[in-house]
Parts: C-alpha cells; structure tokens; sequence
C-alpha cells in the first residue's frame, strides 16, 4: 500500500513521517477488513429470504458485536496514541531555526551560533533554472543538517501563518505575539519542499518553504562562511 501512496505524498524525511505512514496503512487495512465484512453482510442479507419471527434475544451474538468493534478501536487507538507523544517529544535539539512569517515570505534566524538571518522569497518564474520547481523553489534555502535533533521556533510579525513541511509531518501555526515550537530529525541528505498552509491573505499560497538537508561537517562549513 506505500508503494501507490508515496504517489500522493511526499517521500517521509523523518523517523515520525515514516510512523506516520505505516499507521496509515495499518489503519487502511482495519477499515478494509470492515468494509468488505460489511459488504458481505449486506449482500447476504439481500440475497436471503430466511426470517426466524419467534427469535426475540440473541445474547452471544450482541455480545459479539459488541466486543469486535471495540476491539478494533483498541487496535486503531494504541499506534495512534504512541505517534501522537513521538510527534510532540521534545529532548535536547542540537539546533534551534526561528522562522517568522510575514505578507508573504518567511524570516530565519539561526541563532545558536552567530547572528545569521536572512529572509526567504519565492523564486520568480523567469529566474528558475532548469531543475527548480515553480512556485516551490526560494532565493535563500534554510540549511539544515542530518542526523540532528532541530528544534523550530515559528512565530508571525503580522497576520496568522502556518509552517508546514509534509516530508517531515510538521505543521505550525504562526501566530503574532506567541512562539510555538516542534521538533524533527531528517534522515537523509536533500531537498524538502513545503509551503504556508494558512489563509494569510492574496499572496497566502506564495510562500514557498524549501529545506536543504546536507551532513554535519557540511553545514559546519557553511556556519563558517556566513
């Protein structure tokens, strides 16, 4: 079932995303086991004409359905509560990135190490080169390295925004006058490609997010040379 659904979503970046997934398709298979008992069901209460007008109880059979759908929603519930706590666990980030949101580009403040800021503008369609994606790519990428526990800050300077990267299953809102925060860690070197998933105003869908992920030793270097 990944195989069709990474045609639809975002190859997973992070260890959550790929939970993420596989509680998809843990789920999807409950709920096609349902359907198609449902289904059966249905179709073999049409095609029979059988009635028994002298049963008036069945306990086992209450009994039954009623401990199968609970049941199942323990098997639904129990992966979804663990992912839930793995999604907001928050221990030790190596990094910290502010990003603020503005009509329309985002801000990055690196602050852990000097003082580098720098803003994020979508890349206009005659600058594009050849292996850039339109309304996606930015002039300035946020640079991040793997294998790292990266704590982002996301806050607004002037009307509600949201910082969403799918590959990474992280979504926060960016609200003025509050910081809210989350955690990931990326897996492998490359490009991640996310956007403001907040009515923000005209240009709310020009604002485009891109993460560069590269190794430690890398973005140590390019630490130095900002």
């Amino acid at each position: 079932m990944s195989t069709w659904l990474n045609n639809l979503l975002q190859e997973p970046m992070s260890p959550t995303m790929e939970q993420m997934l596989k509680f998809h398709d843990h789920t999807m298979m409950i709920l096609s086991m349902i359907t198609i008992i449902v289904l059966y069901m249905m179709m073999s209460m049409l095609m029979n004409k059988t009635t028994n007008r002298f049963m008036l109880e069945e306990q086992t059979i209450e009994l039954i359905w009623t401990l199968i759908p609970a049941f199942t929603l323990i098997f639904i519930a129990m992966p979804s509560i663990q992912l839930l706590y793995l999604m907001e666990e928050m221990k030790n980030p190596a990094l910290t990135i502010k990003s603020i949101g503005h009509q329309w580009y985002w801000s990055y403040e690196y602050s852990d190490f000097k003082n580098i800021e720098f803003d994020s503008y979508m890349k206009p369609s005659l600058d594009l080169m050849d292996n850039e994606f339109r309304l996606l790519d930015v002039d300035n990428r946020i640079i991040l390295p793997k294998n790292n526990q990266i704590r982002m800050l996301i806050t607004a300077a002037d009307v509600l925004h949201s910082w969403a990267m799918p590959s990474l299953s992280i979504k926060i809102d960016a609200t003025p006058g509050r910081i809210n925060q989350g955690g990931f860690n990326i897996l492998r070197s490359g490009l991640m490609y996310g956007q403001c998933s907040e009515i923000c105003g005209a240009n709310h869908s020009f604002m485009p997010i891109v993460i560069e992920s590269i190794p430690t030793e890398d973005f140590i270097n390019w630490i130095k040379n900002q």
